[in-house]
């Protein structure tokens, strides 16, 4: 890992950044000990101040575990860590393993149709005026990824659940890296199509909108499947 500092950010987060590439890329693998602190600041090129708060940062989001007295270990942070580490690691997609993708799809498949359970019935000519917007959209990836988050958010935001949208909030960074992947692909954009026409239909008829959300996202996962081996 080449430790030479990035021009244009602080101190804290080069010190940061580079932790944390050095964490995900195997240079310093769980189990690891970090080097000294007086060694590692010199490395980095920042005060021992500055890394004491970078570490302790690092440890609060479950990087690290700092204990007085002994050298500061690497955690195994897929099975430390928590929902803050998503954030981190979409800045760092190159270094997600495959199946990271598709375990998150798989989580949103689990949560997303109970959030529109709740949210829908409690609100549908929201929903309805939202997605009758679908049919303006172009074939713009872009365009497609803000509107499928904005869907998801809102149905977080109206399920009246306060967790729902924290939960939702740290995906947020994942899902935009992968959406403006996702939505290059017709058949993406073409399954989003039926997805919000279907959605539509059930609410209008008053029907369960769980099933049809599980679908959705069901086939999404195939589809993005397909995508990595094409």
């Amino acid at each position: 890992m080449n430790f030479s500092q990035t021009p244009l950010i602080k101190p804290a987060q080069h010190a940061e950044h580079h932790i944390v590439a050095s964490i995900l890329d195997g240079t310093w693998p769980p189990g690891t000990l970090l080097p000294a602190e007086r060694d590692l600041a010199a490395r980095l090129g920042i005060t021992r101040q500055t890394l004491r708060e970078t570490l302790q940062r690092l440890a609060r989001d479950r990087w690290i575990t700092i204990s007085h007295g002994k050298p500061t270990v690497v955690n195994d942070y897929w099975q430390a860590g928590g929902m803050a580490m998503l954030k981190t690691m979409a800045d760092f997609p190159e270094f997600l393993p495959p199946e990271c993708v598709v375990h998150l799809l798989e989580a949103r498949a689990v949560f997303l149709p109970a959030c529109a359970e709740k949210a829908v019935p409690a609100h549908p000519e929201l929903f309805l005026s939202l997605l009758e917007t679908a049919d303006t959209l172009n074939e713009d990836p872009a365009a497609f990824a803000e509107y499928d988050w904005d869907l998801q958010m809102r149905m977080a935001r109206a399920s009246h659940n306060l967790i729902y949208p924290l939960f939702l909030n740290d995906f947020e960074p994942v899902f935009a890296a992968l959406g403006g992947h996702y939505f290059t692909e017709k058949k993406g954009r073409d399954a989003s199509r039926r997805y919000y026409k279907s959605l539509s239909n059930a609410i209008g008829r008053k029907k369960k909108v769980a099933p049809v959300v599980r679908q959705a996202m069901e086939e999404s996962i195939e589809i993005w499947k397909a995508c990595q081996h094409t």
